[in-house]
């Protein structure tokens, strides 16, 4: 033990020192720290006497020695060291802070405080308020601590008029060391005395009698004048002691016979003049442990007490404040406890499947979802990790992956599918009926991993995304709508790049090198310097200069202009709304743009770039990389033209900041889903986000599951999961499991076209056993491209009510003969998790086997070798034929040094050639390639493969439209039981139901029933 501590006891033995005359009006915050300094500069300390002083105490006749009381002290402060430095081992940045309200003149208890802190290794900040404060003042203060995750426990120093119920409650029951609020009192009571923090004064009194040797079983205690917490504590903890408590106020008539049968008085307050010392017997143990221990006034208000026995009158003030180190390290230690991965307590949520199953909407708000914070709670977030919503919808943050760092991983899943007919055939509905399966009724961490859908399918032909039936995220109202704004931070982003891009060429186009440059770099208060961005441009250029006025006129035209050929832009505006007329527009008529305008166009908003990079990031220092990387243009020169180099870097992060949290909400059965970034997978990667799938992997602990979903076929969605999400995130999949319909091998077999609004044809309705036989080549051929990535395939297969258990029993043998690990009927729509579970199970033992992932080409191949290595052991192709065009852009970006970037084939999701009409397997066909596309903030490079639309086409009727509601139920497929609801019934609140059907379909052209939605498929 340092030789410093003989320095804390002496302060308490002299009177306090003099305070100021007056006080600031303003909290004033000071921090000190083992060799640290105040917020306000050094530590004023005053110099006291480095000799030990005793116990000062006297004993009456025939008492026992008293224990050296400062080495209780010392022990404590040991003890309390030792623990917090066993903690730091194992986390070296740990420090518990102490918070101190101080609002009254006296600091002599500040020092005493700050004293002990060091010697244990502690930080401590004071919060020092005018005496006369308020109680809403320093209920201000408090919630400010409360939220300060960096404090680690809250102590009062405030008079005792000030001790009211709202200012006690107001304090975090995990900070408050001093055991002063309802619930740390309430658990006190009920026995659970290692869940809470026990005042330091109470246990000051019950340490410094039974170290003394004083037995308290059978003795009679009279607490005088004590209030509020002090008062229970004490009571409690005597009579567990086995004393006989009395407690009484200095008023009381009584008081006199009290005083003469006790045989220990503690005193809760100071005595009043005009109680005599008489009433005291001279055996009588007298402690004083009044408030004023609290209020900065030290326990010796109760001039002329004897205090006899074996315990001197500053011991309980001494040692309370040692007391309140110790529950400081044991708060520290629950912290650091709580930020460790902790398993799931979580409730799920009941089902009652009803028959026939009701609509999606109606199925919807029949179940009454948890509260977002409930939720977090269960799955082990912490308080200050999630922003909330709304009572659903929560965004959970990043610091979160810090904080479990050192936690393994989950088994990592992937949903994919079959070639889809274009009604989908429930990868959505799958994902969640599986993990609803795992964690509802198996006991196993899971989370899902979806996509957030795009308002342009949703509103149109498609509908919304949040699965079907008992497999659903609820509520699917805030599911399917805005959310909590992403895509529309991905609009204003996107359109704001948009616009610099314009105005940029506006002004380079009708102002000089010189006007240009003071634009830019403004003199400002008669100072002209660069910003960071400047500075980087500047560098990029091979200039080596930060002063403005250093630069020639050769480089200041080359840093002020970036002449941007308007022909090479490849950067639009967005919108997410189907609205075919602005897919082609002109832009800059009006007479202010002096004649700049140009032929331009909208796509929708989840084709944008940023929605790709906002899906690949995996921190927010990467997102504002990745942004500035974007190449909007090139130069008269053919050089790339980038966010970074228009200077706006910095706004867009702004305008994504909060987008990048991934938002959580629930299944049916309360399990938890994360909704995050939702790009298309035939123009995009399909796939949603790494950040979402790295938290999920951390909150579910190495033996549970994180169940993500890739876009429409295992051809496009899955082959872009391996090649360019598992690039970018690191991760490696163990299991892929492989959605099929009867419904859609029917149809690679030979059946009739589907067309979404139109009836299914009777090969639909009706067991075919050779269409399914001679549909299945494309289920193995899905399942061989999985296995060219190494990972185990088990098939789920979506049952629909018309399918015959012949036809189920075909599906599944062909499947294991193709490979496949398992293949598994499910029946998650129409009964929840519990028709999931034998899809469960196989998904868990296929996840135990080893993975053996591997990827399918080498990054730095050349464009056109990785593009045809797709097109041959993916799609099946014989070879690819480049245009004219597609030749010149792969040149263009290989020597602008992107070649080796990853590829992201944009083509139909209808086939696994580029002809939607070729179902099956087709074969011997030459992939045309019509155009290549670079996205170099995301990462990849994009071949067009055909015509490649990145706006969804508006349908004659959509579902914003009242006749799509409820006025055309017989042009809906009676068996399409994953159809999505009518989202103008959802908004108008008004829904029919049409008898065993989910929801109605859609008329729309045959133009546009194959028109590309987010989640197709699902």
């Amino acid at each position: 033990m340092s030789a410093r501590l003989p320095l804390l006891l002496r302060p308490l033995r002299r009177p306090p020192p003099a305070g100021p005359p007056g006080r600031p009006r303003e909290p004033r915050r000071a921090c000190s720290g083992a060799g640290g300094e105040g917020l306000l500069g050094p530590r004023r300390r005053q110099l006291v006497s480095t000799g030990v002083q005793s116990c000062g105490c006297s004993h009456g006749p025939g008492s026992r020695a008293p224990p050296a009381w400062n080495l209780i002290v010392r022990e404590v402060i040991q003890n309390s060291k030792e623990v917090l430095r066993l903690l730091q081992e194992k986390n070296p940045a740990f420090k518990p802070v102490l918070a101190i309200i101080q609002a009254s003149d006296d600091n002599l208890m500040q020092e005493v405080n700050q004293n002990l802190a060091e010697e244990a290794g502690l930080n401590i900040t004071h919060i020092c308020l005018p005496p006369e404060s308020g109680e809403d003042e320093i209920i201000d203060e408090i919630l400010k601590i409360n939220e300060d995750t960096r404090v680690h426990g809250l102590a009062l120093q405030i008079s005792e008029n000030s001790f009211s119920n709202k200012v006690l409650n107001a304090l975090q029951p995990e900070k408050d060391v001093d055991g002063v609020t309802d619930v740390n009192l309430g658990k006190l009571v009920r026995g659970d005395a290692h869940e809470c923090f026990i005042s330091p004064v109470a246990r000051a009194v019950i340490e410094l009698l039974e170290k003394s040797g004083v037995g308290l079983d059978g003795k009679k205690i009279l607490v005088v004048g004590a209030h509020g917490s002090l008062e229970a504590t004490l009571q409690c903890l005597f009579q567990r002691k086995g004393s006989m408590t009395m407690s009484s106020q200095w008023k009381t008539p009584q008081l006199q016979s009290k005083l003469q049968e006790a045989d220990i008085v503690v005193l809760g307050s100071p005595k009043p003049e005009d109680v005599p010392l008489s009433w005291i017997q001279p055996e009588t143990i007298v402690l004083n442990c009044s408030h004023d221990l609290l209020s900065g006034k030290l326990g010796s208000g109760s001039p002329g007490v004897p205090f006899s026995g074996p315990i001197a009158e500053n011991d309980v003030s001494l040692l309370a404040a040692a007391l309140r180190i110790q529950n400081m390290v044991s708060s520290g230690r629950r912290w650091l406890r709580e930020q460790q991965y902790t398993r799931w307590r979580l409730h799920c949520l009941k089902l009652q499947p009803l028959s026939p199953v009701p609509s999606d909407i109606e199925i919807s708000r029949a179940q009454t979802p948890k509260a977002v914070d409930v939720l977090a709670k269960e799955i082990g977030l912490l308080a200050d990790e999630i922003e909330i919503y709304g009572k659903s919808k929560a965004k959970v943050c990043l610091s979160l992956l810090e904080r479990l760092k050192d936690q393994a991983d989950g088994k990592y899943v992937l949903v994919a599918g079959i070639t889809p007919t274009p009604l989908g055939e429930g990868k959505s509905t799958v994902t969640v009926g599986l993990v609803q399966a795992l964690t509802a009724h198996l006991n196993i961490n899971s989370f899902a991993c979806l996509r957030q859908p795009s308002q342009g399918p949703t509103f149109g032909v498609k509908g919304g995304a949040a699965g079907g039936g008992y497999a659903q995220v609820i509520p699917m109202e805030e599911f399917n709508l805005h959310l909590t704004g992403d895509i529309h931070a991905i609009t204003a982003a996107n359109n704001l790049l948009a616009a610099a891009i314009d105005t940029r060429i506006f002004h380079e186009n009708t102002q000089t090198d010189k006007s240009l440059y003071n634009r830019l770099v403004p003199s400002v208060n008669g100072v002209r310097e660069f910003s960071n961005i400047q500075l980087a441009r500047l560098k990029k250029l091979g200039i080596n200069k930060t002063d403005p006025s250093a630069l020639t006129e050769e480089e200041v035209s080359r840093f002020a202009r970036l002449n941007i050929d308007p022909a090479t832009i490849t950067w639009q505006r967005v919108l997410d709304t189907n609205d075919r007329f602005l897919r082609k527009i002109t832009i800059g008529q009006a007479s202010t743009e002096k004649g700049y305008s140009r032929q331009a166009q909208f796509d929708i908003a989840v084709a944008s770039e940023i929605m790709a990079v906002l899906a690949l990031t995996d921190s927010l220092k990467d997102m504002k990389e990745r942004l500035g990387r974007m190449v909007v243009a090139s130069d008269r020169n053919g050089q790339p033209v980038t966010a970074e180099d228009l200077g706006v870097t910095g706004a867009l992060t702004v305008l994504m900041k909060d987008a990048i949290k991934p938002n959580l909400m629930q299944t049916l059965e309360g399990t938890p889903v994360f909704v995050h970034a939702g790009p298309f997978a035939n123009i995009a990667h399909g796939n949603s986000s790494v950040l979402a799938d790295k938290i999920a992997l951390k909150l579910v602990g190495k033996e549970g599951f994180v169940v993500t979903e890739a876009g429409f076929g295992a051809d496009i969605g899955m082959e872009k999961f391996f090649n360019i999400k598992c690039r970018a995130s690191g991760l490696v999949p163990n299991v892929v499991v492989l959605v099929a319909t009867v419904r859609a091998l029917k149809m690679h077999g030979g059946g009739p076209g589907v067309i979404a609004g139109v009836p299914l044809k009777k090969e639909y309705t009706e067991e075919n056993i050779q269409l399914v036989a001679d549909g299945c080549c494309n289920l193995q051929k899905q399942i061989q491209i999985a296995q060219l990535f190494g990972v185990p395939v088990v098939v789920a297969l979506n049952v629909f009510k018309t399918d015959t258990r012949a036809e189920i029993d075909l599906v599944c043998e062909l499947a294991k003969r193709a490979g496949a690990f398992d293949a598994v009927p499910c029946y998650h729509w129409s009964m929840g998790g519990k028709g999931s579970v034998d899809l469960a199970w196989a998904v868990r033992e296929a996840a135990s086997k080893r993975s053996r992932f591997q990827f399918l080409y080498d990054v730095q191949l050349p464009v056109v070798e990785k593009i045809r290595t797709i097109a041959q052991a993916v799609y099946g192709a014989k070879d690819i034929e480049l245009s004219p065009e597609a030749q010149s852009k792969i040149d263009l970006y290989t020597q602008q040094g992107f070649g080796n970037l990853p590829i992201c084939m944009a083509k139909t999701h209808l086939s696994l050639s580029h002809q939607p009409d070729k179902k099956g397997v087709p074969r011997d066909f030459i992939l045309p390639i019509s155009d290549v596309r670079a996205s170099i903030g995301a990462g990849f490079i994009y071949p067009l493969v055909g015509t490649v639309s990145s706006t969804c086409q508006s349908p004659f009727v959509c579902c914003h439209h009242p006749q799509s509601a409820y006025s055309r139920p017989a042009l809906c497929a009676a068996d399409e039981h994953h159809a999505w609801p009518a989202h103008a019934a959802l908004l108008l609140r008004h829904r029919s139901r049409y008898g065993n059907r989910a929801s109605s379909r859609l008329v729309l052209s045959e133009q546009d029933s194959t028109l590309p939605g987010p989640n197709s498929g699902s």
